[in-house]
This record gives C-alpha cells, sequence and structure tokens, in this order.
C-alpha cells in the first residue's frame, strides 16, 4: 500500500487542533503573566525577546509589550521568507498572542509582584523558573512557539549550519551577558538558574518520565532468558544478529521491563548467563505489545 505522506502530514498536524490551540493560549498567557509578575519585575533577562525588552526597558523606559510585538511581527516575517510557510505557520499565533498577553496582564500582575513578599529571593526564581519551564515544555510538546529568537535559531541553523542546541547558547549567553552589565551578576547568576530549570522542564515535558527500560541482551542463553521472560508474563522479540568482529551469529533479544524491576530484572539475567552483553536504555513510551506493569510473582 502507497501512502500519501503530505496527507498523513497534514492530517497529523490538523488532528485535536483546537484542544491544541487552547493549550497554546494558556502556555502564553502562563509564560505573559510569568515575564511580567517575576522577569520583568525583579530585572531578569533570561534571553529571547522578553529579555532584550527588559533590558531596553531599564535603559530607555521602552515598552515591553510593543518591542516584543514589533520584533516578533519583524521575525515572522523574515521566517516566512527564509523559512517557508509551514515553519512560519507554528509561530504566527504565540508571536501575536504573547505581546498581547503582555500588555493585558501588565497592571494585574504589576500588583501582584508589589505585593508579593519571600524572605529568600531564590524562592522566586524557582517559581518563575518552575512557570516558564512548564509553560514552554506543554508548547514545544505540541509543535507551537512564541517565535522571537526561536526564529534567529532555525535560521542560524539551515543558513549557517549552526547546530540549534549551539545556537540556542549562544543567543541566550549574549542576552545574559548584556543583563548582567545592565542589571549585575547576581540577576545575571538568578537568569541562568532559570534558563537549566526551563530546559530541564521542557525535555521531561516532552519526552515524559522513563517508567521503563528497554534491554538489549545478546547471550548464547536464549532460551533460558526467553524462559524467564515468559514465566513473569512480559513480551520479548527475537533479532537475529552477526558480530561485526568475530562473525558469528546469534540472536538478540529484546525485552522492555518497569524500571521499578530494572534491578531485579538484570540481576535474573546475570545469574542465568553471567557473559551476557546488555544495552539498558531509558524508554519514555510503549504502544502494543504485551508488557507486565507488575510481575506476577512480586
Amino acid at each position: 500500500m502507497k501512502f500519501n505522506y503530505k496527507e498523513l502530514i497534514d492530517e497529523v498536524s490538523s488532528k485535536n487542533f483546537w484542544s491544541r490551540l487552547a493549550i497554546v493560549i494558556i502556555s502564553v498567557l502562563v509564560l505573559a503573566i510569568n515575564y511580567n509578575t517575576f522577569l520583568l519585575y525583579n530585572n531578569l533577562a533570561i534571553g529571547g525577546t522578553s529579555g532584550i525588552a527588559t533590558i531596553l526597558h531599564a535603559l530607555i523606559n521602552i515598552n515591553p509589550a510593543i518591542f516584543i510585538f514589533v520584533t516578533n511581527i519583524i521575525l515572522v516575517v523574515i521566517s516566512f521568507f527564509f523559512l517557508g510557510p509551514k515553519s512560519t505557520g507554528l509561530t504566527i499565533i504565540g508571536s501575536i498572542l504573547y505581546p498581547i498577553f503582555v500588555s493585558l496582564t501588565e497592571e494585574p500582575c504589576l500588583h501582584l509582584a508589589e505585593n508579593l513578599a519571600f524572605d529568600n529571593f531564590l524562592i522566586v526564581v524557582i517559581i518563575s523558573a518552575l512557570l516558564f519551564g512548564t509553560a514552554n515544555g506543554f508548547l514545544y510538546k505540541i509543535g507551537f512557539s512564541t517565535g522571537g529568537t526561536d526564529i534567529i535559531i532555525q535560521l542560524f541553523n539551515k543558513y549557517l549550519k549552526i547546530p540549534t542546541g549551539t545556537a540556542s547558547f549562544i543567543i541566550y549567553a549574549v542576552i545574559i551577558a548584556f543583563g548582567a552589565v545592565v542589571f549585575g551578576i547576581n540577576n545575571a547568576v538568578y537568569s541562568i538558574i532559570i534558563v537549566a530549570i526551563n530546559g530541564f522542564l521542557v525535555d521531561k515535558i516532552m519526552l515524559g518520565i522513563s517508567n521503563s527500560k528497554m534491554f538489549y541482551i545478546h547471550s548464547k542463553k536464549v532460551d533460558e532468558i526467553t524462559s524467564f521472560i515468559q514465566e513473569i508474563q512480559s513480551g520479548y522479540t527475537i533479532m537475529h544478529t552477526k558480530g561485526g568482529y568475530t562473525k558469528e551469529e546469534n540472536n538478540l533479544i529484546m525485552c522492555v521491563v518497569p524500571t521499578k524491576d530494572y534491578y531485579m530484572f538484570k540481576s535474573v539475567v546475570e545469574k542465568i548467563d553471567p557473559e551476557a552483553f546488555f544495552i539498558i536504555s531509558d524508554c519514555y513510551e510503549v504502544y502494543g505489545g504485551q508488557r507486565k506493569e507488575q510481575f506476577p510473582f512480586l
């Protein structure tokens, strides 16, 4: 059967559009509230167009929402011509909504910030980082973003062949460095903490928390090991292999087990074959097949 991959991609992109749009709106609103309440009020320039806006607001009293809106629109137009309409389409909604929400929440968030009292400023940093990372995580998970420097990062990646992670690091480092000059080293360190927590949360939300381990087991005692796997009522796959160095043909067992049973499973297999060769990796999602959530004898 021949698939029309363009139609499949369009179908996936349009699936659950309205629920995804709701997530975009809520996530962008959280980002805007976090920006006005914690970042702008405390002069934390963590990167992106909002970080630049924070610096310019302190230096020349420019309105952050207006600066972000104008900058985002310019970058969206650039993205349309240099990255194409499909890549641009996923940034338009966030690029427009974010500065609008920043403007709408400015007054209530300022009032909220003035009345928030914490004995330790690190609490403010942690709360801001959690809000920032969670909102960004859900945005990226469904394929959207707030545009801004994300577009610049894509341009660097496409035309200068700079890896996305490197380009992101360069841009954030430059903005945080300027923030250090304007607001001091302490604020720069706090900004770095927020960026670090944001990266961790985005990864966890996009990939999920690993609740399973995937085992690749190379052993000469395949029958004994598969018999054990059958005993615990779990599924497995046997793949025929050939050693790259020895040219010896053998079988490779692939099996997924719950993380909580990782040590027990590994130890039992080692007992069965002390010379077994393992490759063990985190497994974030498992669909179909047979995988036992709980070993029957535990």
